[in-house]
C-alpha cells in the first residue's frame, strides 16, 4: 500500500512548454521524501506541446508521484479547482507553471504547519528571475505585475487586507472545500481578457471562517520573467485584469462597494502621479510612466463591462 501523501502540489499550465518541466523538476528535487507529496499538472487547453513535454518528463521519472490531466474550461480557477478535487494530500500547494521551487520548499511548508497547527492559509516569497536581466524601468511599484512578492522578512500573520499570491499559496484541503474553491467568475486568463483577483477573494472568504493566514519568507519560489515579453500590451492585460477582478468582486457586494473601489483607484492614481514626478526629479524618468500606466490600466479594467 502506498504511503498517504502530506501535500498535493497543483500546477495549472497554459502554453508553457519551455518552462513546465523546469517547474516539475524543481519539485522532483525536493528535500522532502518523495513519498510524502504528489504533483498534479492540469493542462488548461494548451496549444503547444505542453502535454508531450509533461508526459516525457513523467516517463523518465516514474518513481515520483506525478499526475497529468486536462481541464477544457478556460481559466486558472477552473484548472486549480479540478486539480484540487483529485488531490489526496491534507495540504494543497499551488504553484505556477513558470515557477521554480527552492529545494526545501515543501519541507519548509510541512515544518511551518507543524509549528503552527492552527494556521489556515499560508503564502511565501516570490522572487522574479528576469531573463536576461531586470529592465531599467522596473520599480517596486510595478514589479507586482510580474509576481514579485516579499511581504515580511520574518514569519507573520497577514494584515486584514493582505493575502498570499496564487503562485505560492498553501491551504488545508478541508478549508479549500469549505470555501468552495476558487470563484470561477474570476477565472484569471480567459480568451483575450484577464479577470484576476481569485486569490484575494478566496482568502477573504477563508478569513470569514475564522482562519488565520500567514506568510513565511522561507517558503520560496522563483518566477521566470522573460523581459522581451513585457510589452505594453502584456502589462495592460495584467493591470486591467486586476481591475476587472475587483469589478466582479465588489459588484457582487453591492453598488456601494463598487463605487468605493473606484474612489480608491482614483486615489491610487493620484499617488502614482506623485511617485512618477519624484522619479523624474531623481533622474529615474524611465520608471515614471510605468507606475502611472499601472494605475490607469487598473482603473480602465475596473470600469470595463466586458466579461
Amino acid at each position: 500500500m502506498e504511503k498517504p501523501v502530506l501535500l498535493s502540489v497543483v500546477i495549472c499550465s497554459y502554453n508553457r512548454r519551455d518552462y513546465i518541466t523546469g517547474a516539475m523538476d524543481s519539485l522532483y528535487r525536493q528535500t522532502l521524501d518523495r513519498e510524502d507529496y504528489e504533483v498534479i499538472v492540469v493542462d488548461n487547453n494548451s496549444k503547444d506541446d505542453t502535454e508531450a513535454r509533461c508526459r516525457e518528463y513523467m516517463g523518465t521519472h516514474p518513481e515520483a508521484r506525478f499526475l497529468y490531466l486536462s481541464e477544457s474550461r478556460q481559466g486558472a480557477s477552473f484548472a486549480r479547482n479540478t486539480g484540487a478535487a483529485l488531490a489526496q494530500g491534507e495540504l494543497l500547494v499551488f504553484m505556477d507553471d513558470d515557477a521554480v521551487a527552492a529545494p526545501d520548499f515543501l519541507e519548509k511548508i510541512v515544518a511551518f504547519y507543524r509549528s503552527h497547527p492552527k494556521a489556515g492559509g499560508l503564502g511565501g516569497r516570490i522572487v522574479p528571475r528576469y531573463i536576461p536581466s531586470e529592465p531599467g524601468w522596473m520599480s517596486p511599484y510595478v514589479s507586482s505585475l510580474v509576481g514579485n512578492f516579499d511581504y515580511s522578512p520574518v514569519p507573520v500573520e497577514f494584515s486584514p487586507q493582505r493575502y498570499p499570491l496564487e503562485s505560492n499559496m498553501v491551504v488545508r484541503k478541508s478549508d479549500f472545500d469549505s470555501v468552495g474553491g476558487f470563484n470561477t467568475n474570476l477565472p484569471g486568463v480567459k480568451g483575450t481578457l484577464r479577470i484576476g483577483g481569485e486569490g484575494k477573494e478566496f482568502f477573504f472568504k477563508l478569513k470569514t471562517l475564522g482562519r488565520t493566514i500567514w506568510y513565511d519568507p522561507a517558503i520560496r519560489v522563483e518566477h521566470v520573467v522573460e523581459v522581451k515579453k513585457l510589452t505594453r500590451e502584456y502589462l495592460y492585460r495584467v493591470a486591467s485584469g486586476i481591475g476587472r477582478g475587483e469589478s466582479v468582486r465588489t459588484k457582487a457586494a453591492g453598488k456601494g462597494a463598487y463605487y468605493r473601489k473606484i474612489a480608491e483607484y482614483l486615489y491610487k492614481l493620484g499617488g502614482s502621479l506623485v511617485l512618477g514626478l519624484l522619479y523624474v526629479l531623481r533622474g529615474k524618468s524611465a520608471r515614471a510612466l510605468p507606475v502611472i500606466r499601472f494605475r490607469i490600466d487598473a482603473l480602465r479594467g475596473l470600469t470595463d463591462n466586458r466579461r
